[in-house]
Protein backbone atom coordinates (compact mmCIF):
# COMPACT_ATOMS: atom_id res chain seq x y z
CA UNK A 1 0.00 0.00 0.00
CA UNK A 2 2.59 2.30 0.79
CA UNK A 3 4.43 1.64 -2.31
CA UNK A 4 1.44 2.29 -4.15
CA UNK A 5 0.79 5.26 -2.52
CA UNK A 6 4.32 6.80 -2.91
CA UNK A 7 3.63 5.87 -6.65
CA UNK A 8 0.46 7.91 -7.11
CA UNK A 9 2.19 10.74 -4.68
CA UNK A 10 5.17 10.77 -6.91
CA UNK A 11 2.65 10.77 -10.08
CA UNK A 12 1.26 13.74 -9.09
CA UNK A 13 4.52 15.74 -8.24
CA UNK A 14 5.57 14.63 -11.48
CA UNK A 15 2.28 16.10 -13.43
CA UNK A 16 2.41 19.73 -11.12
CA UNK A 17 6.01 20.73 -12.54
CA UNK A 18 5.24 19.45 -15.88
CA UNK A 19 2.19 21.82 -15.66
CA UNK A 20 4.54 24.43 -13.91
CA UNK A 21 7.14 24.25 -16.73
CA UNK A 22 4.33 24.35 -19.20
CA UNK A 23 3.02 27.38 -17.77
CA UNK A 24 6.29 28.92 -18.01
CA UNK A 25 7.41 28.24 -21.07
CA UNK A 26 3.89 29.86 -22.45
CA UNK A 27 4.63 32.61 -19.94
CA UNK A 28 8.06 33.03 -21.98
CA UNK A 29 6.75 32.86 -25.19
CA UNK A 30 4.01 35.46 -24.61
CA UNK A 31 6.75 38.21 -22.88
CA UNK A 32 8.88 37.43 -26.24
CA UNK A 33 5.74 37.87 -28.27
CA UNK A 34 5.59 41.22 -26.47
CA UNK A 35 9.18 42.41 -26.88
CA UNK A 36 9.48 41.17 -30.65
CA UNK A 37 6.55 43.23 -31.56
CA UNK A 38 7.40 46.30 -29.47
CA UNK A 39 11.13 46.46 -31.34
CA UNK A 40 8.93 45.62 -34.96
CA UNK A 41 7.04 48.44 -34.19
CA UNK A 42 9.75 50.78 -32.69
CA UNK A 43 12.20 49.51 -36.06
CA UNK A 44 9.76 50.89 -38.54
CA UNK A 45 7.88 54.46 -36.99
CA UNK A 46 10.97 55.37 -35.71
CA UNK A 47 13.87 54.01 -38.28
CA UNK A 48 12.46 52.82 -41.60
CA UNK A 49 9.03 55.22 -41.96
CA UNK A 50 11.63 58.08 -41.47
CA UNK A 51 14.27 57.16 -43.92
CA UNK A 52 11.81 55.99 -46.90
CA UNK A 53 11.18 52.81 -46.08
CA UNK A 54 8.59 50.10 -45.40
CA UNK A 55 7.71 47.25 -43.82
CA UNK A 56 6.93 44.67 -45.50
CA UNK A 57 3.62 42.35 -46.41
CA UNK A 58 0.76 43.08 -44.97
CA UNK A 59 2.10 45.83 -42.52
CA UNK A 60 3.46 47.33 -46.18
CA UNK A 61 -0.26 47.49 -47.60
CA UNK A 62 -1.20 49.28 -44.42
CA UNK A 63 1.97 51.71 -44.74
CA UNK A 64 1.07 52.44 -48.30
CA UNK A 65 -2.44 53.20 -47.64
CA UNK A 66 -1.54 55.31 -44.94
CA UNK A 67 0.38 56.91 -46.80
CA UNK A 68 -2.37 57.43 -49.50
CA UNK A 69 -4.95 58.48 -47.78
CA UNK A 70 -3.68 59.88 -44.12
CA UNK A 71 -5.25 57.79 -42.14
CA UNK A 72 -4.06 56.41 -38.77
CA UNK A 73 -1.00 54.08 -39.34
CA UNK A 74 -2.36 52.02 -36.61
CA UNK A 75 -5.44 51.64 -37.66
CA UNK A 76 -4.78 50.62 -40.94
CA UNK A 77 -2.30 47.83 -39.26
CA UNK A 78 -5.50 46.61 -37.84
CA UNK A 79 -7.59 46.77 -40.90
CA UNK A 80 -5.51 44.94 -43.07
CA UNK A 81 -4.66 42.42 -40.52
CA UNK A 82 -8.05 41.14 -39.54
CA UNK A 83 -9.39 39.05 -42.12
CA UNK A 84 -5.78 37.50 -42.14
CA UNK A 85 -6.14 36.58 -38.65
CA UNK A 86 -9.55 35.23 -38.51
CA UNK A 87 -8.34 33.38 -41.62
CA UNK A 88 -5.92 31.96 -39.32
CA UNK A 89 -7.39 31.16 -36.45
CA UNK A 90 -9.90 28.77 -38.61
CA UNK A 91 -6.74 26.77 -39.70
CA UNK A 92 -4.11 27.02 -37.09
CA UNK A 93 -6.43 27.02 -34.42
CA UNK A 94 -7.46 29.20 -30.87
CA UNK A 95 -3.55 29.38 -29.36
CA UNK A 96 -2.42 30.75 -32.69
CA UNK A 97 -4.85 33.74 -32.88
CA UNK A 98 -4.53 34.56 -29.37
CA UNK A 99 -0.66 34.64 -29.53
CA UNK A 100 -1.36 36.57 -32.79
CA UNK A 101 -3.58 38.70 -31.41
CA UNK A 102 -1.65 39.80 -28.73
CA UNK A 103 1.37 40.26 -31.29
CA UNK A 104 -0.65 42.73 -33.54
CA UNK A 105 -2.18 44.65 -30.51
CA UNK A 106 1.31 45.26 -29.13
CA UNK A 107 2.89 46.03 -32.59
CA UNK A 108 -0.33 48.72 -33.49
CA UNK A 109 0.19 50.17 -29.90
CA UNK A 110 4.11 50.46 -30.46
CA UNK A 111 3.30 51.87 -33.48
CA UNK A 112 0.54 54.59 -32.41
CA UNK A 113 3.15 54.82 -29.10
CA UNK A 114 6.69 54.92 -31.33
CA UNK A 115 5.13 57.79 -34.13
CA UNK A 116 5.27 60.65 -31.63
CA UNK A 117 8.47 59.42 -30.40
CA UNK A 118 11.21 62.61 -31.00
CA UNK A 119 13.64 59.69 -32.58
CA UNK A 120 16.03 60.96 -35.12
CA UNK A 121 19.15 58.26 -36.20
CA UNK A 122 21.64 60.85 -37.47
CA UNK A 123 22.95 58.21 -40.08
CA UNK A 124 22.54 58.23 -43.87
CA UNK A 125 19.78 56.47 -45.00
CA UNK A 126 21.39 53.55 -46.11
CA UNK A 127 22.83 52.60 -42.87
CA UNK A 128 19.62 53.13 -41.25
CA UNK A 129 18.23 51.13 -43.53
CA UNK A 130 20.33 48.38 -42.74
CA UNK A 131 19.85 48.36 -38.94
CA UNK A 132 16.40 49.14 -39.40
CA UNK A 133 15.77 45.88 -41.60
CA UNK A 134 17.90 44.19 -38.81
CA UNK A 135 15.97 45.15 -36.10
CA UNK A 136 12.82 44.31 -37.73
CA UNK A 137 14.16 40.59 -38.33
CA UNK A 138 15.22 40.25 -35.26
CA UNK A 139 11.73 41.67 -33.42
CA UNK A 140 9.88 39.20 -35.94
CA UNK A 141 12.13 35.96 -35.28
CA UNK A 142 11.39 36.48 -31.77
CA UNK A 143 7.21 36.84 -32.64
CA UNK A 144 7.77 33.88 -34.89
CA UNK A 145 9.70 31.49 -32.50
CA UNK A 146 7.00 31.70 -30.14
CA UNK A 147 4.57 30.66 -32.11
CA UNK A 148 3.33 34.36 -32.74
CA UNK A 149 2.28 36.43 -36.05
CA UNK A 150 2.01 39.96 -37.22
CA UNK A 151 1.99 39.88 -40.72
CA UNK A 152 -1.22 37.96 -42.70
CA UNK A 153 1.02 37.47 -45.98
CA UNK A 154 2.49 34.24 -43.68
CA UNK A 155 -1.21 33.37 -42.67
CA UNK A 156 -2.04 33.42 -46.31
CA UNK A 157 0.82 31.62 -47.58
CA UNK A 158 -0.04 28.86 -45.44
CA UNK A 159 -3.26 28.86 -46.14
CA UNK A 160 -2.67 28.08 -49.61
CA UNK A 161 -0.15 25.65 -48.88
CA UNK A 162 -2.76 23.72 -47.01
CA UNK A 163 -5.34 23.96 -49.77
CA UNK A 164 -2.78 22.64 -52.34
CA UNK A 165 -2.03 19.96 -49.63
CA UNK A 166 -5.66 19.04 -49.54
CA UNK A 167 -6.42 18.90 -53.14
CA UNK A 168 -2.77 17.62 -54.50
CA UNK A 169 -1.48 15.89 -51.91
CA UNK A 170 1.77 17.56 -52.30
CA UNK A 171 3.73 19.30 -49.79
CA UNK A 172 4.83 22.73 -50.95
CA UNK A 173 7.29 25.53 -49.49
CA UNK A 174 5.85 28.64 -48.49
CA UNK A 175 8.68 30.58 -50.50
CA UNK A 176 7.47 31.40 -53.74
CA UNK A 177 4.25 32.54 -52.20
CA UNK A 178 5.38 35.28 -50.09
CA UNK A 179 8.32 36.24 -52.74
CA UNK A 180 5.09 36.69 -55.31
CA UNK A 181 3.01 38.56 -52.67
CA UNK A 182 5.99 40.93 -51.32
CA UNK A 183 6.66 41.85 -55.10
CA UNK A 184 3.06 42.99 -55.81
CA UNK A 185 3.66 45.49 -52.16
CA UNK A 186 7.00 47.13 -54.04
CA UNK A 187 5.33 47.45 -57.26
CA UNK A 188 2.81 48.57 -55.94
CA UNK A 189 5.47 51.23 -53.73
CA UNK A 190 6.98 52.04 -56.93
CA UNK A 191 4.29 53.12 -58.70
CA UNK A 192 1.64 54.67 -56.17
CA UNK A 193 4.78 56.36 -53.98
CA UNK A 194 8.34 56.49 -55.67
CA UNK A 195 11.16 54.14 -56.67
CA UNK A 196 13.66 54.98 -53.89
CA UNK A 197 10.82 53.87 -51.32
CA UNK A 198 10.76 50.81 -53.47
CA UNK A 199 14.29 49.96 -53.71
CA UNK A 200 14.71 51.27 -49.88
CA UNK A 201 11.76 48.69 -49.06
CA UNK A 202 13.21 45.89 -51.01
CA UNK A 203 16.28 46.21 -48.97
CA UNK A 204 14.62 46.22 -45.88
CA UNK A 205 13.13 42.52 -46.55
CA UNK A 206 16.31 41.22 -47.81
CA UNK A 207 17.92 42.33 -44.71
CA UNK A 208 14.76 41.08 -42.32
CA UNK A 209 14.23 37.59 -43.87
CA UNK A 210 17.74 36.88 -43.76
CA UNK A 211 17.56 37.35 -40.01
CA UNK A 212 14.30 35.45 -39.54
CA UNK A 213 16.08 32.74 -41.70
CA UNK A 214 19.17 33.05 -39.36
CA UNK A 215 17.09 32.73 -36.16
CA UNK A 216 13.72 30.35 -37.04
CA UNK A 217 15.98 27.95 -39.40
CA UNK A 218 14.11 28.79 -42.36
CA UNK A 219 10.56 28.98 -41.45
CA UNK A 220 9.82 29.32 -44.91
CA UNK A 221 10.44 25.52 -45.50
CA UNK A 222 8.66 22.18 -44.91
CA UNK A 223 9.56 20.63 -41.86
CA UNK A 224 9.96 17.18 -41.48
CA UNK A 225 8.70 15.80 -38.02
CA UNK A 226 10.45 12.71 -36.80
CA UNK A 227 8.35 11.20 -33.23
CA UNK A 228 9.81 8.48 -31.97
CA UNK A 229 7.45 6.87 -28.96
CA UNK A 230 6.44 3.60 -28.04
CA UNK A 231 2.12 4.91 -27.72
CA UNK A 232 1.74 6.33 -31.20
CA UNK A 233 -1.58 5.66 -31.27
CA UNK A 234 -3.17 8.82 -29.38
CA UNK A 235 -0.83 10.53 -31.79
CA UNK A 236 -1.55 9.36 -34.58
CA UNK A 237 -5.49 10.50 -34.28
CA UNK A 238 -4.44 13.34 -32.82
CA UNK A 239 -2.57 14.66 -35.67
CA UNK A 240 -5.57 13.69 -37.96
CA UNK A 241 -8.07 14.57 -36.09
CA UNK A 242 -6.55 17.73 -34.85
CA UNK A 243 -4.53 18.87 -37.87
CA UNK A 244 -6.16 16.88 -40.85
CA UNK A 245 -2.83 15.36 -41.74
CA UNK A 246 -1.56 11.81 -42.17
CA UNK A 247 2.32 10.17 -41.01
CA UNK A 248 4.19 7.57 -41.80
CA UNK A 249 4.61 4.87 -39.51
CA UNK A 250 7.73 2.61 -39.25
CA UNK A 251 8.89 -0.33 -36.53
CA UNK A 252 12.24 0.85 -34.76
CA UNK A 253 14.45 -0.33 -32.02
CA UNK A 254 15.88 1.56 -29.34
CA UNK A 255 19.61 0.31 -27.80
CA UNK A 256 17.86 1.08 -24.22
CA UNK A 257 14.51 1.47 -24.79
CA UNK A 258 13.65 -1.83 -26.69
CA UNK A 259 10.81 -1.32 -29.26
CA UNK A 260 9.46 1.44 -30.37
CA UNK A 261 7.33 3.82 -33.06
CA UNK A 262 8.81 6.22 -35.49
CA UNK A 263 5.99 8.92 -37.27
CA UNK A 264 7.14 11.28 -39.84
CA UNK A 265 4.87 13.75 -40.65
CA UNK A 266 4.84 16.82 -43.08
CA UNK A 267 3.70 20.47 -41.16
CA UNK A 268 4.75 24.30 -42.01
CA UNK A 269 6.16 25.96 -39.37
CA UNK A 270 3.29 27.76 -38.10
CA UNK A 271 1.96 24.03 -37.50
CA UNK A 272 5.13 23.23 -35.68
CA UNK A 273 4.10 24.99 -32.63
CA UNK A 274 0.64 23.29 -32.58
CA UNK A 275 2.02 19.66 -33.47
CA UNK A 276 4.93 20.23 -30.56
CA UNK A 277 2.01 21.42 -28.22
CA UNK A 278 -0.13 18.11 -29.21
CA UNK A 279 3.05 15.82 -28.35
CA UNK A 280 3.57 17.23 -25.00
CA UNK A 281 0.40 17.02 -24.33
CA UNK A 282 -0.40 13.01 -25.16
CA UNK A 283 2.86 11.82 -24.60
CA UNK A 284 5.81 13.28 -22.82
CA UNK A 285 8.00 10.65 -23.20
CA UNK A 286 8.07 11.34 -26.87
CA UNK A 287 11.88 11.58 -28.39
CA UNK A 288 11.30 13.82 -31.41
CA UNK A 289 13.62 15.75 -33.83
CA UNK A 290 12.61 18.30 -36.66
CA UNK A 291 14.33 19.16 -39.86
CA UNK A 292 13.65 22.01 -42.99
CA UNK A 293 13.07 20.17 -46.08
CA UNK A 294 13.79 21.98 -49.41
CA UNK A 295 11.76 19.93 -51.71
CA UNK A 296 9.26 17.13 -51.70
CA UNK A 297 8.76 14.95 -55.22
CA UNK A 298 5.74 13.32 -55.33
Amino acid sequence: MNGQGGSVAEAKTHNKKGSMSRGLKVLVSYLLIIAGATIAGFSVACILLPNDAIDYGTAGIAIIISKLTGYNLSLCVMAVMIPFLIAGAFLLGKRFLLRSLVGSTVYMISLQVFETLPFELNVEHFIAVVFGGALLGCGLSMILRSGGCIDGSEILANIIVNQMEKKTGKNISMTGILIGFNVCVYVAVFFLINMQNALMSLLVYVIATGIIDRFTDRFEAIKMVTIITQEPEGMIKAIRKEMNKTCTLMDSVGAIAGKNKTLICYVTYFELAKLKEMIRRDDMKAFITVSSVDEIIT
